[in-house]
């Protein structure tokens, strides 16, 4: 997410086996087909409810995209075995309700009842706290919204430190990601993310939407600024690396931003398109932090609204499925990947509505879309299920999407 504090509403696993897949997207396209068709197209989250540990992680694909310059070399995954219990609960799922679990809505922290009649009204597969609010983030007022879920829904705030941070008011500020690189040893900074990961997943929060891996040298309050850990590629890289891996120690999900990478952009996509440098320059600076996404473990990653103009031809990379088969086929990650916000953007709400904007992200690769700015849930889920029983939105698009999400929640049993 690209919001600092003072906007009230704005703001994925690696490995088991693709048999495992198969296993999985198999059952739910035989239980799909008979109330809609769908053809496959290209490949495109959220993470694990409150009381859970990391999940078990997904395959990776490897092979080129074909995008001109050398990709970098997938790094080795041990083998997991397969979950036999997602299957029961695809099988025990509508099209409706499992095209809920592909979305994101943002919810007032500060009404804990409407965020519980969200989700046991839509099953939502994720809610995203914004704002500084923290009623819900109080009194295990969270407990309340997952017993609302037939599914354990996903908590997201995007906690960085510094300008974006949410429960600094109830548990004490966290620094900027640049000045965390500038005091703090690596090692330091993952202890650090350990503790604030720690204090996320006793108030209920499952993800963060952090570390921010934009690399960039621009002033700290310019759009990226200092959320980025450094402006060299390499050092931003082991801090980012380490942050995520506290997070992970503490049980909460990372998702890595805003790929494929913000920091060298023109432009806010608050305010409109952002487009970056050709991908070659990408490739050499900004894309640095997700070389070898292996040795992060179970992360995710959030695609931003940025015009690679090489490559996503002045489509910003959530609506792109050129970017999504980068991360995928260039960048060897198969974990859950989400949007940036859909619904409060101006590069997006600018050109589409929220329906529209939802499927075309869907569509592209997304596995889960997220707008932050709440309500018309019901007329998203139409849209979709529209567009599945015509095949605008694959079967096969769907259940890849559903089998991440539900694989990085540990949701199968």
């Amino acid at each position: 997410m690209d919001d600092e504090r003072n906007e009230p509403m704005n703001s994925g696993r690696p490995k088991t086996t693709k048999r495992w897949l198969t296993v999985i997207l198999g059952a739910a396209t035989i239980l799909l087909t008979s109330v809609q068709c769908g053809t496959t197209t290209e490949e495109g989250g959220s993470a694990q409810p409150a009381g859970t540990t990391p999940p078990p992680r997904l395959g990776t694909a490897s092979s080129p995209s074909g995008s001109g310059t050398p990709a970098p070399s997938p790094s080795p995954r041990a083998e997991q075995s397969p979950d036999p219990g997602c299957e029961a609960v695809i099988a025990g799922m509508s099209p409706r309700q499992r095209l809920a679990q592909l979305v994101v809505v943002g919810v007032n922290a500060g009404d804990p009842q409407a965020a519980v009649k969200l989700v046991r009204d839509q099953q939502v597969g994720g809610i995203f706290l914004g704002g500084n609010e923290t009623a819900l983030l109080q009194n295990r007022a969270l407990d309340e919204v997952q017993k609302a879920a037939k599914v354990p829904v996903s908590v997201a705030i995007d906690e960085e430190g510094g300008r974006v941070q949410r429960i600094d008011a109830l548990d004490g500020e966290m620094p900027s990601a640049r000045k965390m690189a500038k005091t703090m040893t690596p090692d330091q900074v993952r202890a650090k993310a350990a503790d604030r990961g720690r204090q996320m997943r006793a108030r209920g929060v499952t993800v963060d939407y952090a570390p921010d891996a934009d690399i960039t040298d621009q002033p700290d309050r310019d759009i990226v600024g200092d959320r980025s850990f450094s402006a060299d590629p390499e050092v931003a890289r082991k801090y980012v690396l380490a942050f995520a891996q506290g997070l992970r120690d503490a049980g909460v999900q990372p998702v890595l931003k805003h790929f494929p990478g913000h920091g060298h952009a023109a432009g806010d996509s608050h305010k409109g398109l952002v487009r970056t440098p050709p991908l070659a320059s990408l490739r050499k600076v900004d894309l640095v932090p997700y070389r070898d996404l292996g040795e992060y473990g179970e992360v995710g990653v959030m695609v931003g609204h940025l015009d690679v103009p090489d490559l996503t031809g002045g489509t910003p990379s959530t609506l792109s499925a050129p970017a999504y088969r980068l991360l995928r086929k260039d960048y060897a990650f198969d974990g859950p990947v989400i949007t940036d916000d859909l619904g409060a953007m101006k590069a997006i709400t600018s050109q589409y509505p929220l329906p529209t904007a939802v499927l075309k992200a869907l569509q592209a690769g997304a596995d889960q879309a997220l707008w932050s700015s709440g309500g018309n849930v019901g007329t998203v889920l139409n849209t979709l299920e529209q567009a599945l029983a015509s095949g605008d939105l694959p079967t096969a698009r769907v259940d890849e999407a559903l089998a991440r999400v539900l694989a990085a929640k540990q949701a199968c049993g």
